[in-house]
């Protein structure tokens, strides 16, 4: 697994703010249950979307899976 140090340098090179903030905001303590839609995901990268969830989990964020609606 991609370590968070990694993890945040990858993200500052793509500019991707959003996903930064959500790591601060779960290392504060300011987010603790993320809603999520499973085929979106929250990044497009893969590897860089499964290392944001693990290390939001890890700082004790729930993540909620929900329900997609058919269009």
């Amino acid at each position: 697994m991609m370590e968070e140090a990694q993890l945040r340098e990858k993200l500052e090179e793509s500019n991707m703010e959003e996903a930064l903030e959500l790591l601060d905001d779960a290392e504060g303590g300011r987010l603790q249950v993320l809603e999520l839609a499973p085929s979106l995901g929250l990044l497009r990268d893969e590897e860089l979307n499964n290392a944001l969830l693990y290390h939001l989990k890890q700082k004790g964020v729930e993540i909620e899976y929900v329900k997609e609606e058919d269009e």
